[in-house]
């Protein structure tokens, strides 16, 4: 799988996140980088723990990072439900089940990209 061809699977801004990044290569090494961020599963633990606070933060952390990297598919439901924690409010329902519906797609494109260099 290509760099272009990973951000095309995931519905990211390929042409915006090279602008960043000055390369593919660059590009392509961020994102495998992604497959050890915590911030999913940290969001996932404080939610279940009822922790607003903790969860807030790793929402705006998982949500940075999404947008830093042009994971645009990602980045959409993690700032809704960022906004959401924000107030303290943990009813993230739709919009956390659309998050990780949209992480399981950057995690299996992710690998795909990693099994391209094999």
């Amino acid at each position: 799988m290509t760099v272009r061809e990973f951000y095309d699977v995931i519905g990211g801004n390929y042409a915006d996140t090279l602008s960043r990044f000055l390369s593919e290569e660059r590009m392509k090494r961020f994102a495998l980088k992604f497959e050890a961020d915590p911030s999913f599963s940290d969001l996932c633990a404080a939610l279940e723990a009822k922790d607003a606070d903790e969860a807030f933060r790793a929402a705006h952390t998982l949500k940075g990072v999404c947008q830093n990297l042009g994971f645009d598919c990602l980045y959409r439901p993690a700032f809704r439900v960022t906004e959401i924690l924000r107030s303290g409010d943990l009813n993230v329902g739709a919009d956390m089940d659309e998050l990780r519906t949209c992480y399981g797609v950057v995690m299996s494109a992710v690998r795909a990209l990693r099994e391209s260099d094999s």
